[in-house]
């Protein structure tokens, strides 16, 4: 039944973390250390002013970069490179995964709120590396995040995609908002469901979900 629903699919949008990986890997701990790090260097602040801040970033504006660039004008570039300077070993491979995802029929992208180079290096970890058209960062974005409707605007622009036809995968359920008022099907990759109008589908096993697709 589910596969009736992804019958007119020809473009597939994952996000990366917490959905091309499981959270139980706790990598975006190591990020989350190294943000807050960032932010009591660069604001000059202690730790607990400095998780306040990420936390406050994270709701208003949908990332720590956004929130820093919005309201004191960081460079994005150094922080990028700094945050995602991480030890991605703890990720393990996963033919599984990788089969599902050469087995879906059209164009397959990755579309991440971090940057293009840390987004390879999940893939290669994870042994996705070489199953997508294209992988698309906040850089491509002009450092727009998601949830922002422009953001998805200039990625699905530069990519030529049609939402009509195509289906977006993502933990974070807020950034998918936008995809299902565009005409996506929407699918929240998370532990637990969350019901809400612009969430189509759940799934707490994204290989398991992919092999009922095909």
């Amino acid at each position: 039944m589910i596969k009736q629903h992804f019958s007119h699919v020809t473009a597939w949008v994952f996000d990366l973390d917490n959905t091309l990986y499981p959270p139980e890997f706790r990598l975006f701990d190591q990020i989350e250390v190294r943000m807050t790090a960032w932010v009591m260097q660069a604001l000059g602040v202690g730790k607990t002013e400095a998780d306040r801040l990420r936390q406050h970033y994270w709701d208003s504006y949908g990332t720590t970069l956004a929130g820093l660039m919005r309201e004191h004008n960081v460079d994005p570039a150094p922080y990028l490179r700094d945050v995602h300077d991480i030890d991605f070993s703890l990720l393990p491979r996963d033919a599984g995964l990788a089969a599902q995802i050469r087995a879906l029929p059209g164009r397959k992208i990755v579309y991440t709120n971090a940057c293009v180079p840390y987004a390879h290096r999940v893939l290669e970890a994870r042994g996705l590396d070489g199953l997508f058209d294209a992988v698309y960062g906040v850089e491509d974005a002009d450092f727009l995040p998601k949830p922002e409707a422009a953001a998805f605007a200039r990625i699905f622009a530069q990519d030529g995609l049609d939402p009509n036809t195509a289906t977006m995968f993502e933990d974070d359920a807020r950034n998918l908002a936008v995809p299902h008022a565009l005409g996506m099907r929407t699918v929240h990759v998370a532990p637990k469901p969350l019901k809400a109008r612009h969430i189509d589908h759940h799934t707490d096993d994204l290989a398991q979900f992919l092999a009922k697709l095909t």
